[in-house]
């Protein structure tokens, strides 16, 4: 990562190349978009964001990216290298000093002249909304990539009175749509879907699935934070009762987080120390989902899950808890099993099931992969998020438009 110049210099250069661009091409500016999200972090929503950033044709989308915080140096590694850069440094949003860094940002958003505020994460959307409306900002987007199974009753009440800032908001999932409307009572045309998409180019080489491969040391694999919400201790316990007909089964989780010690106190005490592996986090996603003979999604809820997007695009035989976007995503029986959350037997189950019909696995795994190629590619997601941008604003191209529903957003 460069060192980052400051802010200012930053943007003054920014500005300058969309001039030039602007003048070689002869054509409208692109729609300048300035997203906000509390700060980086290797884990989905971020990833999606970052990518969204990399792959933007800056002919059409101008991105600017803002970090309530952006202080930790795991953030800071992560940030682009071909994006303006601010970081806001707010800690926490009722600290005197966070009126400062609201004027500020106010500053930043008039100067450039943003078009589109696109916040992500409770505190992004409570301060960067508001600062928006305030800096006359004419699209104001909150975004939801889940369905809000961490809400509490003041969240509710907050994102409620955040509706009268918020000129819309985006889901990436149905689901994610669906939870938003019950807990939050936006407009129903106020909020759309904008899918996720995988980079099917890292997966390219994967081979797929083949009839008898995996059958004396089968491996089953999940990759997740160490979370709560991923389930994980109830993958284990499928994982027990998978063992007493597999013994030469292999589990593996990959990720990190604060369940590391629970769950391998639960593998040891479940009988299975030498059959479990957690080797955090793994930078080879597709080289391991290769090794893999099922791939798991066990959380007890998600939005679009990031990580079933790459189970599908390795052409995995994937067992998933039927949570999210997952029904969106896979049907079963025809691209992968889906059983309920938190049934431990259920997921058992169809795992087991995997394991020993090869032949279905290797066509669920192929149906899977054909369908992440055909609907779920990355330059689809960045094509879906660019024309909605320019769909905001008419005066910059709106001509190159086409249907909302053919491009995969929608409202109904």
């Amino acid at each position: 990562m460069q060192q980052l110049r400051p802010p200012k210099t930053v943007f003054r250069a920014a500005a300058a190349l969309a001039r030039r661009s602007r003048t070689a091409d002869a054509s409208p500016r692109p729609v300048r978009v300035c997203f906000l999200i509390d700060e980086l972090a290797p884990a989905g929503t971020e990833s999606q964001l970052l990518a969204l950033i990399r792959h933007l044709d800056r002919r059409r989308v101008w991105p600017y990216l803002c970090l309530l915080r952006g202080d930790k140096p795991v953030s800071q590694a992560l940030e682009p290298d071909d994006c303006p850069i601010l970081r806001l440094n707010v800690g926490a949003l009722r600290h005197p000093g966070t009126l400062l860094r609201t004027w500020r940002f106010l500053r930043f958003l008039r100067r450039e002249r943003i078009d589109v505020v696109q916040a992500y994460f409770p505190d992004s959307s409570y301060f960067g909304i508001p600062a928006a409306w305030l800096a006359g900002v004419k699209h104001r987007l909150r975004t939801r990539n889940n369905i809000g199974h961490w809400l509490t009753p003041l969240h509710r009440r907050l994102g409620r009175l955040l509706n009268a800032f918020t000129t819309q908001t985006i889901a990436n999932c149905e689901a994610a749509r669906q939870a938003l409307l019950a807990a939050e009572e936006p407009r129903p045309e106020s909020v759309l879907v904008l899918e996720n998409g995988v980079d099917l180019d890292r997966f390219h080489n994967l081979p797929p699935l083949t009839v008898g491969v995996g059958t004396t040391r089968p491996r089953v694999g999940v990759v997740a934070n160490l979370r709560a919400v991923k389930g994980l201790d109830v993958f284990l316990r499928a994982a027990a009762l998978i063992h007493a007909r597999h013994p030469q089964a292999h589990f593996t989780i990959a990720g990190e987080g604060e369940l590391r010690a629970a769950l391998e106190q639960q593998a040891a005490a479940e009988g299975l120390a030498e059959h479990v592996t957690l080797p955090g986090s793994v930078a080879d996603v597709p080289g391991f989902l290769g090794e893999l003979d099922v791939a798991v999604l066990c959380s007890h809820a998600e939005g679009m899950s990031n990580a079933l997007l790459e189970y599908m695009a390795a052409g995995r035989a994937i067992a998933a808890t039927n949570v999210g976007a997952a029904p969106e995503l896979i049907v079963d029986g025809v691209h992968g099993l889906l059983v309920p959350p938190g049934d431990a037997h259920k997921l058992a189950e169809a795992i087991g099931r995997l394991l020993e019909d090869r032949e279905l696995a290797r066509r669920l795994g192929a149906a899977a992969r054909l369908r992440s190629q055909e609907r779920y590619s990355r330059a689809a997601m960045v094509r879906r998020f660019e024309e909605f941008y320019l769909s905001l604003s008419p005066t910059l191209g709106v001509e190159t438009i086409i249907s909302r529903r053919e491009n995969g957003y929608y409202t109904d």
